[in-house]
C-alpha cells in the first residue's frame, strides 16, 4: 500500500498539478475539474464561472441546501405596480458588510445593475432591458422600475449581485477583477492561473447559521481526471467534484469516503442547422429520424455508466415541467423509414460538431456513441472536435462561420429548473442585438411569440402553462432533441470534511458550509 501510495504521489508530480501535501489543522484543499475565467459578477459567460464568483458573491435571493427559494441579501421584496408596469419593491438585509468593512447599501445594487446592463462589461446586458429605471428610496430600500413585465428577472433571483460602488470606483475596473470583494462567506485571497484559488471564511459573515467551519480554503483545479483522482488517494485534496465515471465503483467501495451525487442543472440537447435553407434537417421527419435512431438509455449506461437522466423538454421539478410528454424512445427502423419517406432512402453526409472538452463528465464520448448510432441508420456524420471557447463560438448565432449539421448544445436551466433563458437564447429566432436567439438556429414564429408572453407573465401559474405549452410545441416539431441530464458525483473524506451541499448559484460547487470535522 505504501509503494502505491508513493506511486500516486509521483504521477500526482510529473502530471503538474501543482498539489500542495501541507495543509495546516484549519485548512481545507479540495479540487475541481474546470477553472472559471473570472471572479467579476458581472462578467461571467457560463454556469463554470460560478464556481469561483459565488464563494465570495451573492445575490437577492436563492434556493436554501433543500432548494427552496428564500430571501437571501434581500430581508423582503414584493411586486407593486401595474400588470403593464411592475415595480419590485426591495428591503436588504441590515448589518450586511462587504469584505472590506463597507457597508452593503441601495446604491451598491443600483451600480450593480448599472454595471450588468452595460453592453461593454456584461454578456448578458439584455437581461436588464426590461428595467425602465432604478430607484432608491433610502440606505437600505429601492424600487426596480419596469417598462414591460419580465417574469424572467424573478427568475433569476431578482437578478443583481452584490458589487461594492466605493471600492471598485477607488481602484477601478481592473483592480476590481484582480482583487474582487464581495458579502460572500468567502473572502478572496489569491488566484494562479491553471493552478489554484484561495479564499479565507468571512469572519463578519451576516449568516451565522450558515457558513463556513473552517478559515483556510484552496481549491486546486485539476482537469486531468487521473491527477484529481491521484490527488485524493495520497490525501493531496480531500474534496473533489467531478468524480471520473470510470471510477465510480472504486469511490463507493473506498473507506472513508463520502459520495454525493447531484442533477447539475444543465439540459443537454441536440440542435440542427435549420437557419440554412438547403439543410436536409429542415424536414420534421428527418429531425424526427434523429431523434428515434440514438439509444439515448444504453449510452447512457454504458458510456456514463448510469451518471445521466432522461429527460423530454423540461427536467421534473422545473417551471414547465409536462409528466405527459415523454422522450423519444429508440427505433432505428422507423428511422430509416422516416428519412426514405423524406427523399433519403440512403441517407446524406452532415457535419456533426463534438465538444471535446469535459464541460459535463465524459461529454466527448458521448457524442462520440450518439454519432455511431445516426450514422448506423444513414446520417453520415463528419465529426469535427471542438474545445470549449471554440464551441461556444460556433454555437452563437453572431459566429462568422455558419454552423452546418448537428450540434450538441447545454444550456443550464437551474436547480430545481426554468427553462426560460434557455429558451430564450437556444429557441427563440435570432434577433441580432437583444439577446433573442443569441445561440438559435431555429426560427418558429408561434414559438417566438409564446416565449416572449411568457417573459411578460407575471403570474407563476399562468406562465407555468405557457412553457408547457412550449415545451410541447418544442417536443413535437422537433426543434431539438432533448439528450439527458447530467449527474455529477462528489466524493470527501468522511472523517474530516463537513460538508453541506447547496445547489444554486454554482451548481453544488459553491462551498456556503464547508468544515472541518472536529473531534
Amino acid at each position: 500500500m505504501a509503494r502505491h501510495l508513493r506511486w500516486l504521489a509521483l504521477i500526482v508530480t510529473l502530471l503538474g498539478c501543482n498539489v500542495s501535501f501541507a495543509q495546516t489543522s484549519d485548512s481545507l484543499v479540495i479540487a475541481f475539474g474546470a477553472e472559471p475565467t473570472t471572479m467579476d459578477p458581472a462578467r461571467y459567460a457560463a454556469g463554470v464561472d460560478l464556481y469561483g464568483v459565488t464563494q465570495s458573491f451573492e445575490q437577492l435571493l436563492r434556493p436554501d441546501a433543500s432548494g427552496k427559494l428564500t430571501n437571501w441579501l434581500a430581508e423582503s421584496w414584493k411586486l407593486e405596480g401595474t400588470p403593464d408596469k411592475p415595480i419590485i419593491d426591495v428591503h436588504i438585509r441590515p448589518g450586511v458588510k462587504f469584505h472590506n468593512g463597507d457597508p452593503l447599501t441601495s446604491e451598491d445594487f443600483e451600480y450593480s445593475y448599472e454595471r450588468l446592463r452595460d453592453p461593454k462589461i456584461s454578456r448578458w446586458s439584455f437581461y436588464q432591458e426590461s428595467v425602465e429605471r432604478f430607484e432608491i428610496i433610502d440606505e437600505l430600500h429601492f424600487r426596480i422600475h419596469f417598462k414591460e413585465p419580465d417574469s424572467n428577472y424573478i427568475a433569476g433571483y431578482l437578478q443583481l449581485w452584490a458589487m461594492p460602488k466605493k471600492y471598485i470606483q477607488q481602484v477601478g475596473d481592473d483592480g476590481f477583477v484582480a482583487h474582487p470583494i464581495g458579502t460572500g462567506p468567502w473572502v478572496f485571497k489569491s488566484w494562479k492561473q491553471k493552478q489554484e484559488m484561495t479564499f479565507e471564511a468571512n469572519e463578519d459573515y451576516w449568516n451565522k447559521d450558515f457558513r463556513p467551519s473552517v478559515k483556510n480554503l484552496t481549491i486546486k483545479f485539476i482537469p486531468e481526471d487521473f491527477t484529481r483522482v491521484a490527488a485524493y488517494k495520497t490525501g493531496a485534496v480531500d474534496f473533489i467534484d467531478a468524480v471520473p465515471l470510470s471510477a465510480l465503483d472504486e469511490f463507493r467501495k473506498m473507506p472513508n469516503t463520502t459520495l454525493g451525487t447531484y442533477r447539475t442543472g444543465n439540459n443537454l440537447n441536440l440542435a440542427f442547422d435549420t437557419h440554412l435553407p438547403d439543410s436536409p434537417f429542415n424536414d420534421v421527419r428527418v429531425r424526427l429520424a434523429t431523434a428515434y435512431a440514438i439509444d439515448f438509455d444504453s449510452i447512457i449506461k454504458t458510456v456514463l455508466f448510469g451518471q445521466g437522466q432522461r429527460y423530454a423538454e423540461v427536467a421534473e421539478g422545473g417551471a414547465g415541467y409536462d409528466p405527459t410528454i415523454k422522450p423519444y424512445p429508440y427505433d432505428p427502423k422507423k428511422a430509416r423509414l422516416l428519412l426514405a419517406e423524406a427523399g433519403f432512402p440512403r441517407g446524406f453526409d452532415t457535419k456533426c460538431y463534438n465538444l471535446l472538452t469535459p464541460r459535463e463528465p465524459n461529454i466527448k464520448e458521448f457524442g462520440e456513441a450518439m454519432y455511431a448510432y445516426l450514422s448506423a441508420v444513414g446520417i453520415r456524420c463528419k465529426v469535427i472536435g471542438l474545445e470549449y471557447a471554440a464551441w461556444l463560438r460556433q454555437g452563437g448565432r453572431a459566429s462568422p462561420t455558419p454552423m452546418e449539421g448537428l450540434f450538441p448544445w447545454m444550456f443550464g436551466h437551474g436547480l430545481p429548473g426554468d427553462p426560460s433563458r434557455a429558451w430564450a437564447s437556444q429557441l427563440h429566432s435570432y434577433v441580432a442585438g437583444t439577446g433573442w436567439g443569441g445561440a438559435s438556429f431555429i426560427s418558429d414564429p408561434e414559438i417566438d411569440a409564446l416565449i416572449e408572453e411568457a417573459k411578460r407573465t407575471m403570474d407563476p401559474e399562468k406562465r407555468n402553462v405557457i412553457l408547457q405549452h412550449i415545451g410541447w410545441l418544442k417536443h413535437e416539431r422537433v426543434h431539438s432533441v432533448t439528450t439527458y441530464l447530467p449527474l455529477a458525483t462528489f466524493a470527501w473524506r468522511t472523517d474530516k470534511v463537513s460538508y453541506t451541499p447547496w445547489p444554486t448559484p454554482g451548481y453544488w460547487h459553491q462551498m456556503q458550509q464547508l468544515g472541518l470535522k472536529r473531534d
